[in-house]
């Protein structure tokens, strides 16, 4: 009998140990989000600034945990979305182009749902825009609900919630896009006296001309972002109200960089740190590995979100998610580096990777052809960006605000606590050769790894997504040899006679693919390099692969004025692929003599089956050329 009892005694108190170790010591948290857009911390008061007028986010910053090395994986709304919801990187999804909806295997859910399956009420108010196909039922399986009146308040007593207020005061239409007389109307005539930041009342960044009519421009940053604290802090109080604050751990961040030119869309620093911070109750003061009223300068991103989140909530983490958690018990040590993207945004192609320790931000520009401030509708419509190219015409611009509308070099890298306006380029000095090699091999690494589909032009992803996710493309070595590719790629921005050489000759690739690349490194090689391979080029107009003949009919008609390159053009901007014909007006855009252009433009803005980046890239095209005003008249 004793022993019976002994035994009893030894299975209970084993089994108490058991479950001392999983259960959790308190009730899961409720957990809110509060995210703004467009935004850089440079211009928020925590972060230093003290022009800003940011109450409220100051509070809630120095009360928690400030990050100084917090990093959107994008520098666009949909794209950085994708892979918060997701928790995956748009370059294995194949999202990084802004609001290309390409599907996703169906094992990939929206993180939200494994916090409802952990018992959680989800909700978002109100922005979605995920960047994927058939959006309807992914948005449905993650949240209870998703709309401008979803809260907190509808879920069951006592449920654990997670919900998201995304605040758009912030947002690049007011900051810079919307006419001046909008702008006063929804953010200044909204500001109390006490709230609002005069023209003079704030430093002018380096890259911008310091002059009355930039800062009248310039000043909306600041409002709008005061008027975004004001909202925030009307939310905090709702929370206090509901007497949910003491049970509420909180997130505030920005979705990507600034939204003014050189900001947003850009692969530096400007646009891909964001102001980040965590304030956590002291009920679950142990689930914060840092304490309270400190700042961490420890490496965050995004794509480690969603894994963070489902860990705090009790759930079970799919195997899909590769970011670390980096709060509560599971949580894992923050990497020495990140590796980031900046691919299409509107009408403006581009692509850039980047890598940063938070102090040094390295980026590759495979298409450096396209300037810091190239066409993007949505920017040249905006006052600043039209001030800006009125300065450049009168030349009233210094050099480093000048080369925002040159071409870039191959690579960027800035050293961001000496220089955070990163102004000086350190990638061709020799004193960093060392650290731009050890940055760049890591940048390979980690590319290749993941098996980047985004270095497929969008055209092919387009083709792909007809019968696979681009996510699963990646994974096939045959169909997809991207070490073969990547080669290729990584020429692409370098300039020289040996360069040139080896591009012309890659030319001949029976890979398509490394025939674009080929072909697209080319558009970026001195004229006078060029010029010995004519019948190289000529013979490249007609390759198989509409990416090939489209990216060399430009370098054919820019260098010879070549007829048939001329033609070429133009049945490309009228093509019923909305990829290649986007690709096509691009190139011209950067093209001296574009008068044989502007009958097939027209055209094709006319053409109502053209897709909104063909129509915006037609009107930046006829914009340039006076034809039709920079404003809102004439979008649609």
């Amino acid at each position: 009998m004793l022993r019976t009892t002994l035994v009893i005694l030894i299975i209970a108190g084993a089994a108490g140990r058991i479950l001392a170790q999983t259960s959790p010591p308190h009730p899961q948290p409720n957990i809110l989000w509060v995210t703004i857009e467009d935004t850089s911390p440079e211009f928020i008061g925590c972060y230093g600034n003290p022009n800003a007028h940011t109450p409220n986010i100051d509070k809630l910053a120095e009360k928690g945990v400030r990050f100084t090395n917090a990093f959107s994986t994008g520098t666009v709304c949909s794209p950085s979305r994708s892979t918060i919801i997701t928790g995956v990187r748009t370059y294995k999804t194949g999202t990084g182009n802004h609001r290309s909806q390409y599907p996703l295997p169906s094992f990939i859910k929206g993180f939200p749902y494994y916090l409802r399956q952990a018992g959680y009420y989800t909700t978002n108010n109100a922005k979605t825009d995920y960047n994927i196909a058939d959006p309807k039922p992914f948005i449905a399986e993650a949240w209870d609900e998703s709309s401008g009146k979803a809260g907190w308040w509808n879920r069951k007593p006592g449920q654990p919630f997670f919900a998201v207020f995304n605040f758009m005061d912030s947002h690049q239409s007011r900051t810079m896009t919307w006419s001046y007389d909008q702008y006063k109307t929804q953010v200044w005539d909204k500001l109390p006296p006490s709230d609002r930041i005069g023209e003079q009342d704030f430093d002018m960044p380096p890259f911008f001309r310091n002059s009355p009519e930039m800062r009248r421009q310039f000043a909306r940053v600041y409002n709008s972002l005061s008027l975004t604290d004001r909202k925030i802090g009307a939310l905090l109080e709702r929370l206090k109200q509901d007497h949910l604050t003491d049970s509420t751990i909180i997130f505030f961040y920005s979705d990507h960089g600034e939204g003014v030119p050189r900001g947003k869309t850009n692969g530096i620093d400007l646009g891909y740190r964001v102001a980040f911070a965590i304030w956590v109750p002291p009920m679950y003061k142990d689930l914060s590995p840092w304490g309270s009223g400190v700042v961490s300068d420890e490496l965050v991103d995004f794509e480690d979100l969603a894994p963070t989140l489902i860990s705090l909530a009790g759930g079970k983490i799919p195997a899909y998610l590769k970011g670390r958690i980096f709060m509560g018990p599971q949580r894992t040590p923050p990497p020495d580096y990140l590796v980031l993207s900046s691919d299409r945004s509107d009408n403006g192609i581009d692509m850039i990777r980047s890598i940063t320790d938070g102090r040094y931000m390295y980026s590759r520009n495979y298409m450096p052809f396209m300037p810091e401030a190239r066409y993007i509708r949505y920017m040249e419509i905006g006052d600043i960006k039209q001030q800006m190219r009125k300065d450049l015409a009168e030349n009233k611009l210094d050099a480093l605000q000048r080369s925002l509308f040159e071409d870039r070099p191959a690579a960027f890298l800035f050293d961001t606590r000496q220089d955070k306006w990163e102004t000086r380029n350190l990638a061709g000095l020799p004193a960093y050769r060392s650290l731009a090699e050890k940055m760049q091999q890591k940048l390979d690494t980690a590319l290749t790894d993941a098996r980047d589909v985004m270095f497929l032009p969008e055209y092919e992803i387009g083709l792909i997504s007809q019968k696979t996710s681009p996510y699963t493309f990646r994974l096939d070595k045959k169909a997809y040899p991207f070490e073969t590719i990547y080669a290729a790629a990584s020429l692409s921005g370098k300039r020289g006679k040996d360069i040139t050489a080896q591009q012309i000759r890659l030319l001949k690739s029976p890979n398509k693919i490394v025939r674009y690349w080929a072909a697209l490194g080319l558009r970026s090689q001195d004229s006078l390099d060029l010029l010995a391979y004519r019948p190289e080029l000529t013979r490249a107009l007609h390759d198989s692969y509409p990416p090939v003949a489209v990216t060399v009919a430009a370098i054919d008609y820019g260098l010879f004025g070549d007829n048939a390159a001329r033609d070429s053009l133009i049945r490309f901007i009228g093509n019923d692929n909305m990829d290649l014909a986007l690709m096509a007006v691009n190139y011209l855009l950067y093209i001296k003599n574009t008068a044989p252009f502007v009958r097939a433009v027209e055209a094709a803005k006319a053409n109502k089956a053209v897709n909104y980046n063909v129509k915006a890239a037609c009107n930046d095209f006829l914009g340039r050329l006076g034809r039709i005003p920079n404003d809102f008249s004439h979008e649609r």
